[in-house]
């Protein structure tokens, strides 16, 4: 067999193009903001991760900018080399300390994170356990490890001790879960996590990338949410999402951070985090701490859209977080109404298999502090308009 014959073999994507309701690489003409030109015409935008819309916040774009003059436009080395900045360390001191952790280190993406973390940490005698909806990231990590990974149903801690009690004594264990879950938006049950943890002797691990920003005290995420910061050994998050740029880090004990800085393959032979993204990925932390109430501004604005789409009639996942998600079930069906509310004026991401399980596709839609009530309001009136039957 040739081996590009599974590049010739008809797919879902030629499908949807066939029936033109493709709904990837739609290009932006603007910003990522709260309302963005999108191949010549306006929409309201439902689907980014920017939740405290600090994408175009002035102070951020200045730190930008002042970096590029000041460090030109790339480290052109790992950080092993001649790839640090001072900046850098001053990012990972900020993170640690918000973080109520001893160390930070930064990596160049937030997937590249996980890989990393995950890689160096699990070994040939050792087991990581994950929820089955854990971000793809994480399981590539453990795919690149030498351990062996074993998964629990989603959110399932009698599933979750089955997987515990199968780890031979003497392994090392690491129990891996998003904090928000990035499509349903929903929060793991991490006092139930930790102390099964605590219970079989098992290490945890938070990937908050959904977290960090939205939820805990002043956007400190799902530990903080929980009062569990000195019970979760690793957290890891990205600046891609409220932080409003690129990268992404982990944040653990001296020894723990140390030991992954020197034995990451994904970190050691990666170039660093370019200069503006770290300025803007600094500052954007800076605001956070400064602003709390961006946190509360974003709470309020997801209630009120969550409560919003109910009140239309709209088949709403339950969430408490800024991710709502519409049930629509069927996949042709979804990318059908993706497309429709795409040329009403709302953006939103219609999520498949295998990000859900068959017959439970959803349209995600997400939030920012940056949007309006008014704003929200016309969006949520165009999407019941497009979605429900029509008398």
């Amino acid at each position: 067999m040739d081996l590009f014959d599974k590049c010739e073999r008809r797919s879902l994507a030629d499908e949807a193009r066939d029936k033109g309701i493709y709904p990837y690489f739609h290009a932006l003409e603007s910003r990522q903001d709260t309302v963005v030109q999108m191949e010549g015409k306006r929409r309201i935008m439902l689907g980014s991760n920017n939740y405290l819309g600090l994408t175009t916040d002035p102070a951020v774009m200045e730190a930008g900018r002042l970096a590029l003059e000041r460090y030109g436009t790339g480290c052109s080395g790992s950080r092993f080399l001649n790839g640090t900045l001072e900046m850098h360390l001053e990012l990972e001191a900020e993170l640690a300390g918000f973080l109520h952790k001893d160390q930070a280190v930064c990596f160049s993406t937030g997937f590249q994170s996980n890989l990393g973390i995950i890689s160096a940490l699990i070994g040939t005698r050792d087991y990581v356990i994950c929820d089955r909806e854990n971000h793809a990231s994480i399981y590539d990590g453990c795919k690149l490890s030498y351990g062996k990974m074993l998964r629990y149903r989603h959110s399932d801690m009698a599933d979750l001790e089955r997987k515990l009690a199968q780890v031979p004594q003497g392994s090392g264990c690491l129990i891996v879960t998003d904090g928000v879950f990035s499509m349903g938006g929903d929060i793991a049950n991490l006092p139930e996590i930790v102390r099964l943890a605590r219970a079989y002797g098992a290490r945890v691990m938070v990937d908050d990338a959904h977290g960090l920003g939205v939820i805990g005290q002043g956007g400190r995420g799902t530990a903080s949410h929980f009062g569990l910061e000195d019970q979760v050994d690793i957290i890891m998050g990205t600046f891609s999402k409220s932080l409003a740029s690129l990268g992404g880090f982990m944040v653990a004990s001296s020894r723990v951070a140390d030991y992954v800085r020197h034995t990451s393959r994904p970190f050691i032979f990666s170039a660093s985090i370019p200069p503006v993204a770290c300025a803007v990925a600094l500052e954007a932390l800076r605001q956070l701490r400064k602003r709390p109430e961006l946190v509360d501004r974003l709470a309020s604005l997801a209630a009120y859209a969550r409560n919003g789409l109910q009140a239309r009639g709209l088949p709403v996942r339950p969430s408490t977080t800024p991710i709502v998600p519409i049930y629509t079930y069927d996949t042709i069906a979804t990318l059908v109404k993706a497309k429709a509310l795409y040329e009403a004026g709302v953006y939103v991401n219609p999520v498949l298999p295998p990000a859900t399980p068959e017959g439970e596709c959803l349209l995600r839609t997400s939030y920012m502090a940056s949007h309006t009530e008014a704003l929200l309001d016309e969006a949520m009136d165009i999407i019941a308009a497009v979605l429900l039957p029509k008398a």
